[in-house]
């Protein structure tokens, strides 16, 4: 019988892949906690194997890590009440200081981090195919028998998240336009221009809080916007910012404290997705400006919509963590 106890050389192995293979489910998952624990269960998984019946271990641990995360992304798919704040990709904040991005430059995990929108529309299998082929480079018949599916499936199934993702993609010159578009949804709040309102907002658009009972769900145009209004004579002074590469807004109280943060996502000149987080809990732990370098004037003053109040009439957060409309 093999001896399958952890030798000094498996340590070290998997230690010299344990970033790639986090960032692997990092990608797949939007979550740096539920990462490690895919993470740790690969480990687990490999100390209980006789490594010497493992020619490639690179890719070994790569269909491990793939098929922890399939199986957490396809239970997220089956209970999303329970698994919707896990969902919610962690934020990266950076203010905005003007200039489009293309005449300054963004954080690359801000850039990257914003694929996580349009991940999370994709199908469990087709977020895998386009992840562990398009961003990690593993060939197409792995990917398949990670899926269980031929290699002309799992190619397939890569393309069709591609147009997915192409489809959302904009380039980074109309940046400049998806800000006026945000700009113009914040001065419609301050007035009260319901009729303007819509005309940014997309018919379907999906408003997510994150508050400290839960995450609230608003959809359609009409209650974003009623809601929007009804919130908007509170609302606090914010300064722009980039959230996860896309135009948003960080706001603070008096004593310096953040109070939320915003983040919208426009296509074709129309807000499709607005993500808020108002939980001081989750907003301690986001690695947020200093509020006292916006009083500095390095980043332009907005008004903010007041995310907490802008669910809509009538809504709350559930204890499950998840409310629609």
């Amino acid at each position: 019988m093999s001896d399958t106890s952890p030798t000094a050389s498996m340590v070290e192995a998997f230690e010299s892949q344990r970033d790639r293979l986090r960032a692997v489910a990092y990608r797949m998952l939007g979550s740096h906690a539920d990462a490690e624990d895919v993470v740790q269960e690969a480990w687990l998984r490999l100390s209980r194997q006789d490594t010497a019946a493992i020619q490639n271990l690179v890719g070994w641990l790569t269909t491990v890590v793939g098929r922890i995360s399939l199986d957490v992304l396809r239970s997220r798919q089956a209970r999303p009440e329970a698994s919707y704040d896990d969902r919610l990709p962690e934020f990266v904040v950076t203010l905005d200081d003007g200039p489009a991005p293309e005449e300054g430059v963004l954080l690359a995990d801000s850039v990257g981090l914003a694929l996580f929108v349009v991940l999370e529309s994709l199908r469990p299998n087709e977020r895998l195919a386009f992840v562990l082929h398009d961003l990690f480079a593993v060939p197409f018949d792995e990917i398949g028998k990670i899926l269980g599916k031929s290699t002309d499936a799992a190619k397939m199934l890569a393309s069709r998240a591609r147009r997915k993702v192409q489809a959302a993609d904009r380039p980074t010159r109309v940046e400049r336009g998806r800000r006026e578009v945000v700009q113009a949804f914040l001065a419609a709040a301050r007035d009260g221009d319901f009729e303007e309102l819509l005309r940014v907002l997309d018919p379907e658009v999906s408003l997510t809080v994150d508050t400290p009972a839960g995450v609230v769900v608003t959809l359609g145009a009409t209650k974003v916007a009623a809601g929007a209004q009804l919130a908007a004579g509170a609302a606090p002074l914010g300064r722009a910012a980039f959230v996860n590469g896309r135009p948003g807004v960080i706001s603070w109280r008096e004593d310096g404290s953040p109070l939320s943060v915003l983040a919208f996502t426009v296509i074709d000149g129309r807000i499709t997705d607005i993500t808020a987080v108002v939980d001081p809990a989750k907003l301690g732990l986001m690695d947020l400006p200093d509020p006292r370098e916006c009083r500095r004037g390095q980043s332009p003053p907005v008004r903010a919509v007041k995310a907490s109040g802008s669910v809509g009439p009538g809504q709350a957060a559930t204890a499950s963590g998840r409310s629609t409309s």
